[in-house]
């Protein structure tokens, strides 16, 4: 299983990314996949998931702010990130269901 993130960058306060991630080697409507974060100096922490139906769950630090979808045609889970804060500032990492992880996207996000 390959995963592989991209849409990352800097932004200012207040701006957007999308993320995308990209899953090669499995059956990517199977599985359940979800976004990370890891800030400097910090442990990694779940942002958002989406099961194989589309059910979605979000950190509290994301609700209202970001959106999880997929699109099991293309393989591709995003992450749709509005109103970023500085302290969104982290590594973004795709991990799908069974262990499996990219190898992450910056974010930064400067005020």
């Amino acid at each position: 299983v390959q995963l592989e993130e991209s849409g990352g960058g800097s932004v200012q306060a207040g701006g957007s990314l999308r993320l995308s991630c990209a899953a090669s080697g499995s059956i990517f409507s199977y599985y359940l996949m979800a976004w990370y974060r890891q800030a400097q100096g910090k442990q990694r922490e779940l942002v958002a998931r989406i099961t194989m139906s589309g059910g979605t769950t979000y950190a509290d630090s994301a609700k209202g702010r970001f959106t999880i979808s997929r699109d099991n045609a293309k393989n591709t889970v995003y992450l749709q990130m509005n109103s970023l804060k500085p302290e969104d500032t982290a590594v973004y990492y795709c991990y799908q269901d069974g262990g499996y992880w990219g190898k992450g996207t910056l974010v930064t996000v400067s005020s």
